[in-house]
């Protein structure tokens, strides 16, 4: 049933609405209480999916937010055991915040440059996670998430597309510049930052942090319209 639902879904978009989808390279910077505990950017991708894009005669779409960010990370040396001290590895840990949410757009569907508003409506996931990695090969043999929460995410932006390439004239399988700002509210979460863990007698001892999740972030990609005049 699942299947045949988003199968239906699927046609009805295709043919009576126009698709877009882009990925962006994203810099996400905390702002208020976050930045008080988190003094550096976090680095990431950035994708969103229009399952209504704007036309002429409705220029407003709707569709999904994910992004992912790397807002802090520690690595060491150590030996893999007490009894196998000649065999080192690698232990990397990461701070990570992912976006997931539901997007909003108003936009100018005309012309080389097309400007657009945006609103979004979703969640945070805050995670940390150590890995373990060969010295040779660098794969992960063994990997832990230590901490994670959740918190609501809501927020606004702009941003606007530049022409690159595709049948201007029919606005159909176009590819564009993509640049936008966003400013994200987030509720309190509890999160951990790099030097939050410290291991005293073999044993793992977290410094947890708590404020308001809010961030900033720009992004630059590329989008893509698969189709943009629909079947009427």
């Amino acid at each position: 049933m699942r299947k045949i639902f988003f199968l239906i879904l699927l046609v009805i978009t295709n043919n009576i609405y126009s698709q877009s989808a882009s990925l962006n390279f994203s810099i996400a910077f905390p702002q208020g209480e976050f930045k008080e505990k988190v003094n550096n950017a976090g680095f990431g991708l950035n994708g969103d999916i229009l399952f209504i894009s704007p036309k002429p005669k409705t220029p407003f779409g709707i569709g999904l937010n994910l992004s992912f960010y790397i807002y802090g990370s520690e690595s060491r040396r150590e030996p893999l055991s007490t009894t196998i001290p000649d065999v080192t590895v690698n232990v990397d840990r990461t701070n990570n915040l992912s976006n997931f949410h539901l997007l909003f757009l108003v936009g100018f569907p005309k012309g080389r440059i097309r400007p657009y508003l945006e609103g979004l409506f979703g969640g945070s996931y805050l995670s940390t996670t150590t890995s373990v990695k060969s010295e040779n090969t660098g794969n992960d043999f063994a990997s832990s998430t230590n901490f994670e929460d959740y918190a609501w995410s809501y927020g606004g932006g702009f941003g606007f597309s530049y022409f690159l390439s595709g049948d201007f004239n029919s606005n159909q399988d176009l590819l564009f510049l993509d640049f936008k700002l966003r400013y994200l509210y987030g509720t309190e979460a509890s999160y951990l930052k790099p030097g939050s863990i410290r291991i005293q007698n073999g044993n793992l001892v977290y410094d947890v942090n708590r404020s308001r999740t809010d961030l900033i972030s720009a992004h630059l990609g590329v989008k893509y319209y698969f189709s943009w005049y629909a079947a009427e």
